[in-house]
Parts: C-alpha cells; structure tokens; sequence
C-alpha cells in the first residue's frame, strides 16, 4: 500500500469518524446500531465518501431512508462536497472462517464448505442435514417491513425488529415485544421471519401462537409423542411466538418452554415473542422465565397517533387498489383511535359497503355506517365526583379532605387547585 493510499484511507476514516458522532447524536440507539454501526469507511477518489455495510438491507436503508441527515451531517463537518456511496462488504476466505468460529458456531452435524465464487468474494454453502430445514412456517407474506407502517409509536420497536431480522442469534436475544391488542406486534414477528427466510434462506423460521403451542403440548403428552414435540421446537434457527401472556396459570407448559428456550438460546438461536403486557405483569408466570426474558431486549408498542394512523388508513387504500378521499380518511382516523386492526377493519367496512352498492364513499357514509363505532370509542363525560376524585388524587388528599373544611395550608391551596379546575372543566 503507497503512502498516498494510506493518507487518503485515513482521511476517509476520519470524515466517516466526525459524520457518525452527529449522526449518534441525531438517532436512537436501534436506528444507530442497525443501520450505522457497522459501516466503514474506505479509500476513495477526493470528491466522495464511500461507506462498507454488511448487507443490501442496511445499504438500503442508509440510501432510502437516512440519506438526508447522512448529507446534513457532512455539511455539518465541513464536507458538504463529498458525494455519498454506499457498497456492500464482500467476505475473503478466512473472513467467512473467522465469523464462523467466533459469531456463530456450528454443530458437527452440519459440515461446513466455502466455495470461491470469484477473484474477491467467497460463499459459505452448509450442507443441509434436515429435509425441512432453511423452511419458513406458519408466516404471512403480507406481513413484512416494507408494509409496517412506521410512526412515533412503533419506531423503537420497529428498528430492534430490524437488526434481529438483519442479525439473528446475535442480537437481542431474545427480543420481547409488548403492547395492546392490535397495534401490530405480530406483524413485527412475521416481518422479522420472512427478513430473515429472504435473506438466510438456510435457516429455519417457525411462527407460532402460545394457543398452538399449547395444544401441540397437550397432543405430544396425549399420544406419547414429546420427542417429535421437542424436536420440532429446539433444532429451529428463529422461533416467533405469539401471546406469551397465555402461559399464565400452565405450569407444565411453562417447565417445556423453559427448557425450549435454553435449548435455543445455548445455540445462539435467535428468539422473538410477543405479549400484551411486560413480563412482570404476567400472572404465574415463573420466575426463571421472568429472569430469561430480560435477557435481551424488550421494547413496546404504543397505539398510533393521528398521522400514523392516517398513513396506515393511506397505505392499506393504496394496497386494496381502492380509490378513496382524503376527507373520509381523515374522518377514519381522527375518530378510530384504538388500534391499527380497528382502524383497517373500518376501512375496509366503508369501502366494501360502497362498492357493493356501487356508490361514493363519503363521510356522510361513513358517520353512518360506523355509527357503532364512533359511539363506543366516544370519550365518555366525567362526573364532578370522578373530576374531583382525579384531582384529589393528584394533589395526595382524599375526596373527604377536598370537601372539608380544615384550613391547613397545604389543604387550602389544594382546595383551591381543585375548585379552579371543576369550574374551567364543567358548567358550575
């Protein structure tokens, strides 16, 4: 290497450097370590910044989704002139061997073959010892990142979703998702799958509901099949599995995931489950497993606010192939504030009943048929005895103290926070 080639790496290395402690500054810490952290920087002409990620989806990312704050943060730096590419890292021989020793040991039942695909780029080819393996099971297509609509409520969740995807076995794991029915936890789990099925289709991916699971359970004991039973969960490359909060109350089937799930995690086996509610909050469920679903990471979903859910109403019009204004959706989304399968479920209600009837779908039409609806998730007036509990509450008095007549400072001015706030909220 010329002294010239050296002095030019450095000075990539060092505007790389620079941009990525604005970027950190600027970005969560999963955006950061999914998208930015294992880039470098490379030699290059004067003019440019060439960058080196592991893989077409981080390079993707960086191009689609982020190019812009890439390039505010070069001007930042004073390198507004350099012009941005982005490549993929290819592996040496001994690169593939070395990530195969350190990041993911293999067993001895799957031998190990790296082939020479051309003058600079190698391919590790593991011959496959199970018929079913590099298998996809139980996923839907239709969920996938590209169709996840992302918003301040997700978007955490959404980027741990993503470097597991990009990653399995060496990240967050396991990763646990929470949240309310119907903001989207499952399709992050598919979404994770079928990343990981497209981009390492030699691993095995099996989704499964905790229902399922528990009746396969149930079966395995019942017909003396344990053996297939454990088998089938323990040799996968990615488990998915959905509602844990069911486990509650079934110790034998807790003791059986117990022992899944170190089976899989020992193996650097990479584990995703999703839940209604944080670890803690779930009923009877063992301490040990409390303990190993801390592990690695766990991160919740929120329901979406006004623009997200307006975005979501928008892609699924535009997934349907359905032509409808922005009025109506509008309408859909300031009024359908629950959850996303809620929201889509109006959707889709409004517009079937318009072109079976082959009419225009309006919001006339829609105040109508989601009549039901809109009532439901009205935002139901409080009393004056719920307000004044509430700001009892708030102020550390109980109702009874508000409603005396002690004249202690602290009381008094909490009496009178209270009667100024009864006054502004109600017609007294």
């Amino acid at each position: 290497m010329t002294s010239e080639t050296i002095d030019s790496t450095q000075e990539h290395e060092s505007i790389w450097k620079a941009t990525a402690q604005v970027l950190r500054s600027q970005v969560s810490e999963a955006v950061w370590f999914s998208t930015f952290n294992d880039a470098i920087a490379v030699a290059d002409d004067k003019m440019s910044l060439r960058l080196r990620v592991p893989n077409s989806f981080v390079r993707d990312r960086i191009l689609t989704r982020y190019m812009s704050l890439v390039r505010d943060a070069l001007d930042e730096i004073g390198a507004a002139d350099r012009q941005l590419l982005v490549d993929i890292q290819t592996a040496t021989a001994n690169d593939v061997l070395e990530q195969l020793t350190i990041e993911k040991p293999t067993s001895l039942s799957e031998p190990i073959v790296v082939e020479r695909k051309s003058e600079s780029t190698y391919q590790v080819v593991k011959q496959k010892v199970r018929a079913d393996k590099g298998a996809a099971i139980g996923l839907n297509p239709r969920y996938t990142f590209e169709t996840f609509v992302k918003g301040a409520s997700n978007q955490f969740s959404l980027a741990a979703a993503m470097r597991v995807a990009e990653t399995p076995g060496r990240s967050y794991n396991p990763l646990f998702i929470y949240g309310s029915a119907g903001l989207g936890k499952t399709h992050l789990l598919h979404a994770i799958g079928y990343y990981v099925h497209e981009h390492y289709p030699d691993l095995e991916v099996r989704y499964i509901s905790t229902e399922t699971f528990l009746n396969e359970y149930v079966d395995g004991i019942r017909n003396n099949t344990m053996t297939a039973f454990k088998r089938k969960y323990r040799e996968v490359d990615v488990l998915l599995i959905d509602d844990i909060q069911f486990m509650q109350g079934k110790e034998g089937l807790q003791e059986e995931f117990f022992h899944t799930f170190n089976s899989l995690h020992g193996a650097n086996k990479q584990i995703i489950i999703s839940s209604d509610r944080v670890p803690d909050a779930i009923p009877t469920l063992e301490d040990r497993l409390r303990g190993r679903f801390r592990w690695g990471l766990i991160t919740d979903v929120q329901p979406p606010d006004m623009e997200t859910r307006l975005a979501i109403l928008r892609n699924k019009a535009e997934r349907d192939g359905t032509d409808i204004s922005s009025d109506v959706l509008e309408f859909i989304a300031s009024n359908v504030t629950s959850n996303i399968r809620e929201l889509e479920g109006a959707l889709i209600r409004v517009t079937a009943y318009a072109s079976l009837n082959r009419i225009t779908v309006d919001v006339d039409l829609a105040k109508n048929l989601l009549s039901e609806l809109l009532t439901k998730n009205a935002v139901k007036p409080r009393t004056n005895e719920q307000l004044l509990k509430e700001i009892a509450d708030f102020v550390g008095f109980s109702v009874e103290d508000i409603k005396g007549k002690s004249r202690q400072r602290p009381l008094v001015t909490a009496r009178q926070t209270a009667m100024y706030v009864v006054r502004e909220l109600t017609d007294l």
